[in-house]
């Protein structure tokens, strides 16, 4: 499973008219922040101070959070009136609360909603204003290097040589924070440039040593040091294409035994600038809206939808596999997209008036809005539809992936980060036409879009598997390969014992990554720029 994608957020609570409990002077609020972390638990995550007799407070003490795309967070901040100095809060007086999520706060950056009492009433006039600022260093290093003159390690051909970063703990370890890719037969070689965020490097400071080696690379494992030198950031963005900071790479033990002993080569760098990168939440936090659109598997080896071992059988509870799976990612989903409306197709049906198979149907049965309000909505339209739909054949995805590539396209027109799309298909196994899919996804891997594909029931998946780059690059039938992996595919048997959240935080871990390479992939800024500041 991808590394999960926290970063933290710093919330800022302000209130206004707040409800007047002090009798000759005004209410003393402070706001306590509570989390859910799921069914009923509520634990409290930390509180502001107490700010005297205001009913329009703005608290400086801030909340800092961590926060995770693939979860549904739950949060409620309650305000009181404190007159006493007993930690308990059950003795002072309530004067509202706000329920929601982190998801909902970051997506608008700025939050402003009324208080609501226990019993679900307004608490007056009072509102609470959120505002979320992401906190974070997120400057990264751009580095050109070459080497010249390096030492020959080979007895038949050249070095092959690459290079290794390494930074220095506070207990004075040294850890690797980039290698270079090896060039082959070169004692003269030219490295691609490369990045490094300057907190992996460096822990962004400007003095710290950095050890950067110089390796033979061997297939058996056994690469030999051609040689290394210490440095620092300081003397490193000195570099230009002009007046490029030369180092010699020194090999000790040669050293040792050599009188004349010069070194082992130079490593030159060209070119080291310090930019700072988007986040995924300077995209979320610019306006850049995530489109979510789900695919649904109407293919007959689903078996009978009437019949209790069908993957589409609704259990007594209203429930399946594929409702699940579209509850679980959309729940996440929903907080990212501002209108709540969400396109549904099915595939490998026949559908009314004339049973013809489509494998891109509205399963609203509205061609030109084939929009569900909310994941609620989704949730109805399948349920309508099942029993009018005949399950058939093929297994055809690439319809789908294409008709949403095409509102991808679109998009990129506007030349801002504004809009991505996630595509989420439910299947139930073998796809029948691979070589279109693969295509379809590799021409799909050059716009704005993730695809997740959860597997149900227990068939075969390995075509799937095949479909998720994770093990080498996904290539169309023409043998061109994909820009960047844009597939998550999970079986969902994998979670049918975890708890609801555990199959989003999965088939989701990986989508901020994919919104990042993205976008600062075609180096587009978010429509309102909060990096810029």
């Amino acid at each position: 499973m991808a590394a999960q994608c926290v970063t933290k957020v710093e919330l800022t609570i302000a209130c206004t008219n707040l409800l007047d409990k002090d009798v000759g002077s005004k209410s003393d609020p402070l706001c306590v922040l509570l989390q859910n972390t799921s069914g009923q638990q509520w634990y409290e995550v930390d509180r502001t101070e107490r700010i005297k007799n205001s009913l329009n407070p703005k608290f400086s003490k801030k909340f800092l959070i961590d926060y995770y795309f693939e979860l549904v967070q739950k949060l409620q901040f309650g305000i009181y009136d404190i007159d006493n100095k007993t930690i308990e809060l059950s003795d002072d007086d309530f004067l509202g609360e706000f329920e929601c999520t982190l998801g909902q706060i970051v997506s608008s950056k700025t939050l402003t909603k009324p208080l609501v009492l226990k019993n679900g009433r307004p608490a007056g006039k009072g509102s609470i204003t959120i505002t979320a600022e992401e906190v974070k260093d997120n400057r990264v290093v751009l580095f050109e290097v070459e080497a010249r003159k390096l030492d020959n390690k080979d007895f038949f051909g050249k070095s092959d040589p690459y290079l290794e970063f390494h930074k220095q703990t506070a207990d004075g370890n040294w850890v690797m924070v980039h290698r270079t890719e090896v060039i082959k037969n070169n004692l003269n070689p030219v490295w691609r440039p490369f990045k490094i965020s300057l907190n992996s490097l460096c822990y962004t400071d400007m003095d710290k040593p950095i050890k950067v080696e110089c390796y033979d690379y061997d297939s058996d494992g056994s690469h030999d040091v051609i040689g290394s030198f210490q440095t620092t950031m300081s003397k490193l963005k000195e570099a230009s294409r002009s007046s490029p900071v030369e180092f010699e790479c020194i090999n000790e033990k040669k050293r040792q035994k050599k009188k004349n002993y010069k070194n082992s080569g130079i490593v030159s760098v060209k070119h080291c600038e310090i930019i700072v990168e988007c986040t995924f939440l300077d995209y979320i936090m610019g306006g850049c809206q995530l489109n979510f659109t789900v695919g649904i598997d109407f293919t007959g080896s689903n078996g009978d939808p009437r019949s209790p071992d069908s993957l589409h059988y609704l259990s007594p509870d209203g429930v399946n596999e594929y409702l699940t799976a579209i509850w679980s990612v959309g729940m996440v989903i929903q907080d990212y997209d501002t209108d709540k409306m969400f396109p549904v197709f099915g595939f490998g049906a026949q559908i009314p008036p004339s049973y013809q198979v489509s494998h891109e149907f509205p399963i609203n049965f509205n061609p030109s809005n084939p929009f569900c309000n909310g994941i609620q909505g989704i949730v109805d339209a399948y349920r309508a539809c099942l029993p009018q739909v005949r399950l058939y054949g093929p297994t055809n995805f690439s319809p789908i992936i294409n008709h949403v590539a095409r509102f991808a396209a679109a998009a990129t027109q506007q030349q801002t980060a504004s809009q991505y799309f996630i595509l989420l298909i439910i299947t139930d196994g073998v796809i029948t036409d691979l070589d279109q899919t693969r295509t379809a996804i590799v021409n799909a891997s050059k716009l704005p879009m993730s695809i997740i594909i959860v597997g149900v029931g227990g068939a075969d998946f390995d075509a799937m598997e095949f479909l998720d780059g994770d093990n080498g690059v996904l290539r169309s039938s023409s043998g061109e390969p994909a820009v960047r992996d844009i597939v998550q595919f999970v079986p969902f048997r994998k979670f049918q014992n975890s708890p609801k959240e555990a199959l989003a935080q999965c088939v989701l871990a990986e989508i901020p990554q994919q919104v990042v390479n993205y976008f600062s992939t075609f180096k587009l800024q978010p429509p309102k720029n909060p990096a810029a500041k």
